[in-house]
């Protein structure tokens, strides 16, 4: 579906499944690896994926024949056999300051506080997409157990750094921005920095791991990465 001149739609599912989102990764690189000249970027999603085109080296026409021969062009490659992808540790705290919702999970979920958080660190995350803001992951693989709806009322501004989860996913707040996800803990990791070689700690198709830390490892942390 064309977006205007300057982009394309391709939507692959109307739900989340994430075999095909892995999938929706490998094709997305497969279609930047082309260089295209007349493609900007390739930006995956859950279920879907946008293709950013330059409508000058188009000649202005209709872009969505170029992108679905692209498409085509990039499938073989795509359904190959999944490379292994960037296994990505991040520390979090779980101490009351920063786990403001972990109470009220327990509650939701009938676990208690201590099984809320194994379940949480032994969960095998993927980073399904970035969006909503600048490096900011959104994580499948949340044990089924700690599923819980979002917030009815959000926060004005969820703490930089904060892990908070929703329904089947996880997500880590890049910077104080309003949100409605349960808080589970808190990361003293920069999480996006535009100085960097690589902005953002996540890229999709990763896979993420949490590594328990305690208040005086998070401080120091804090304190290297200036997040305190």
């Amino acid at each position: 579906m064309a977006l205007g001149d300057c982009a394309v739609l391709v939507e692959f599912a109307d739900h989340l499944d994430l075999t095909t989102n892995a999938r929706i990764q490998l094709l997305a690189q497969a279609m930047r690896n082309q260089r295209m000249p007349w493609v900007r970027d390739v930006v995956p999603a859950l279920a879907s994926m946008a293709v950013h085109v330059d409508p000058v080296v188009l000649g202005f026409s209709d872009p969505v024949l170029p992108v679905k021969l692209l498409l085509a062009q990039c499938l073989e490659e795509a359904l190959a056999p999944a490379q292994s992808s960037e296994q990505v540790q991040i520390p979090i705290c779980y101490a009351a300051e920063f786990g403001l919702d972990l109470d009220d999970i327990s509650q939701r979920t009938g676990l208690g506080v201590d099984q809320v958080i194994q379940r949480h660190l032994q969960s095998e995350f993927m980073v399904l997409m970035v969006g909503f803001a600048p490096g900011h992951p959104y994580l499948g693989g949340l044990a089924p157990s700690l599923s819980v709806p979002r917030r009815s009322a959000p926060r004005v501004k969820m703490p930089c750094g904060a892990v908070a989860i929703a329904n089947a996913q996880c997500v880590v707040y890049p910077f104080e921005i309003p949100g409605g996800w349960s808080v589970v803990g808190r990361t003293p990791l920069r999480v996006f920095d535009a100085g960097r070689e690589r902005p953002s700690l996540f890229e999709p198709g990763d896979q993420v791991r949490f590594e328990r830390i305690g208040r005086d490892r998070f401080e120091e942390l804090a304190r290297k990465e200036g997040t305190e």
